[in-house]
């Protein structure tokens, strides 16, 4: 059953086309994937949240909940994104979702542990599969955890996973450009734990980034530009293949606009990183500070300015692999 909330554009059909691209489908898993959007109400936390479990959960004879720990994208907390949080809004479906953020997200460090609870006790969960993996992705540690030690035993897991964290190797960057955004990359379309960039303020971490573009989007998202809100400068390429509708579900469940937000559209990738330049304060061309990553999965390799070189030099975890030479634009003005 699928446990994303109101993800996969809050529909049945759309949760099970999100697993099926994560390679969680019927034919890969051998068995039958039950996805709705109905919840049943299993009763209320103690400050009055209401909590939801998928309808097909609660009438099964158990529910083991599968997900991976790891640092979330808009709060910090003893456990953040993983199988506590996972019964907690997850498979609470759009209903659950929305009651846990409308409490608020300087509460959500005390709700999800709350709500969490109360599906515990409903005496349907059996254990929960907390998944560790490496900074490519790959899992390297699963740990099976009793229903009603979940949030004890997930919380030196998350510490775990926090040195596995992808991370951008500066502190301080004037321009960042990334290729491409996308659902498949990240819930933000970015990770914020990789650009230093949140959608509310109980996040933190990562470089000072001063203008950050958003060049295009994935295929595999569909359309779905959550998270473009975060750059200042994106593409119209970008703007275009936006499903509004797609991009825009996820913020009245979250209760948080700012990530669906467009921000100003150039016609080219070289007017798009020419506006994010000219829009710096206090820094001369010759000097920027400028990173370009293909997305925030794909750290591996990097294009950065002549102004990071020194940086580069110093760090011994950094290789340079090619000399310096000018940035290479397309006759349409697109990178090559």
């Amino acid at each position: 059953m699928p446990a994303m909330g109101s993800h996969g554009a809050s529909t049945a059909e759309g949760k099970a086309r999100v697993l099926e691209h994560l390679g969680v489908g019927e034919k890969e898993i051998g068995c039958p994937v039950h996805a709705t959007m109905e919840s049943v109400l299993l009763g209320e936390t103690p400050s009055g949240v209401e909590v939801f479990m998928d309808r097909n959960a609660y009438e099964a004879d158990a529910v083991i909940v599968v997900n991976r720990v790891r640092p979330h994208t808009a709060f910090r907390a003893t456990v953040e994104s993983g199988p506590t949080k996972m019964l907690a809004i997850g498979l609470g479906k759009q209903k659950g979702a929305h009651s846990v953020h409308a409490a608020g997200w300087e509460n959500i460090h005390r709700t999800i542990p709350e709500a969490a609870t109360i599906a515990v006790e409903s005496g349907k969960v059996a254990f929960g599969l907390a998944i560790l993996e490496n900074a490519w992705e790959e899992p390297y540690k699963v740990v099976a955890i009793p229903a009603r030690e979940l949030e004890e035993s997930e919380a030196p897991l998350l510490e775990e996973a926090k040195q596995n964290l992808l991370r951008l190797p500066f502190d301080a960057i004037d321009v960042l450009v990334v290729d491409e955004i996308g659902k498949n990359i990240s819930g933000d379309g970015a990770d914020p734990n990789v650009t230093g960039r949140y959608p509310t303020p109980y996040a933190t971490g990562g470089p000072e980034v001063q203008r950050m573009v958003f060049l295009g989007l994935t295929e595999e998202t569909g359309g779905n530009a959550n998270g473009v809100g975060i750059a200042d400068v994106v593409t119209e390429r970008l703007a275009s293949r936006m499903d509004r509708p797609a991009t825009y579900l996820n913020a009245p469940t979250s209760t948080t606009p700012e990530p669906v937000k467009l921000p100003m559209a150039m016609p080219t990738d070289r007017l798009a990183i020419a506006a994010a330049l000219e829009t710096c304060a206090g820094v001369s061309q010759r000097d920027v500070r400028l990173v370009r990553i293909r997305n925030t999965l794909k750290l591996g390799q990097m294009y950065v300015s002549e102004a990071l070189l020194p940086e580069v030099e110093k760090n011994e975890r950094l290789r340079i692999v090619e000399e310096p030479r000018p940035v290479r634009f397309g006759d349409d003005g697109s990178l090559v």
